[in-house]
């Protein structure tokens, strides 16, 4: 396959990166058909590498070679443009439903398969709103996070009482979270770790942000596709950028 042969014809050259991170993202939507309708239509300059609909079932949407246009406006340990170094992960969810057993269970699958291939570190599989605190939400509170880590394929701690509890803003800088106002970034970081939290900073907050970034890499360098392998096909230099 082109760069041209994917269902979505929203994405561009990768501008010399290469995968380093994943992001997870909710669609917004309640079936697959409307998102999948969205992330193909050219007006809505919008789309993502993988798409998981209501049942599990996983669509790829755009070569992972490709540049998707799925982050937006974000940053990363201090780096912009998520889009040429992600690869962007789409499930069908309106954003206020837990997400089937089936669609965590596609995900897994999935997951595994990009990070082996990208060699990708759990650490960088982030959400939409860690990249983008106060602007995105997905996948939002209701997204089983400690599932993914059971199986190595992301990050989640849980603080204990003898943890320090150092100042929160260097541990979210250590973790990767965008410069913001102290509490958009304590928003994000709780929509993503601790969800149902709320109040002002806690001393739990500064633990388990501690406890993340004490066993956190800080090191994306990605990695290089295997030949031949499912989510990888040759970039079409033709395709728009």
């Amino acid at each position: 396959m082109t760069g041209r042969d994917w269902p979505s014809p929203n994405h561009g050259d990768r501008r010399g990166q290469r995968p380093e991170l994943v992001v997870l993202h909710y669609t917004g939507m309640t079936d697959a058909a409307s998102a999948r309708a969205r992330l193909c239509d050219p007006a809505a300059e919008v789309s993502a590498h993988w798409l998981i609909d209501e049942n599990g079932r996983t669509e790829q949407l755009v070569c992972e070679t490709r540049r998707a246009w799925h982050a937006g406006q974000g940053t990363w340990h201090g780096r912009d443009d998520v889009n040429s170094r992600s690869i962007g992960i789409e499930i069908v969810n309106p954003g206020d439903c837990p997400f089937t057993s089936t669609q965590m269970k596609a995900l897994e699958t999935l997951l595994a398969q990009i990070m082996a291939r990208w060699q990708i570190r759990p650490e960088a599989v982030i959400a939409h709103s860690d990249l983008a605190p106060g602007r995105k939400t997905d996948p939002g509170p209701r997204f089983d996070w400690e599932s993914l880590a059971r199986q190595g394929l992301a990050t989640f701690a849980r603080p204990q009482p003898e943890d320090p509890d150092p100042p929160l803003g260097p541990s979210l800088d250590r973790l990767g979270y965008p410069q913001a106002e102290a509490a958009i970034r304590l928003a994000a970081f709780r929509l993503r770790h601790s969800p149902w939290a709320t109040g002002p900073e806690s001393r739990g907050d500064r633990q388990l942000a501690a406890r993340l970034a004490a066993s956190s890499s800080s090191k994306y360098p990605g990695g290089v596709a295997r030949q031949r392998d499912g989510g990888s096909a040759p970039s079409d230099p033709s395709a728009r950028a």
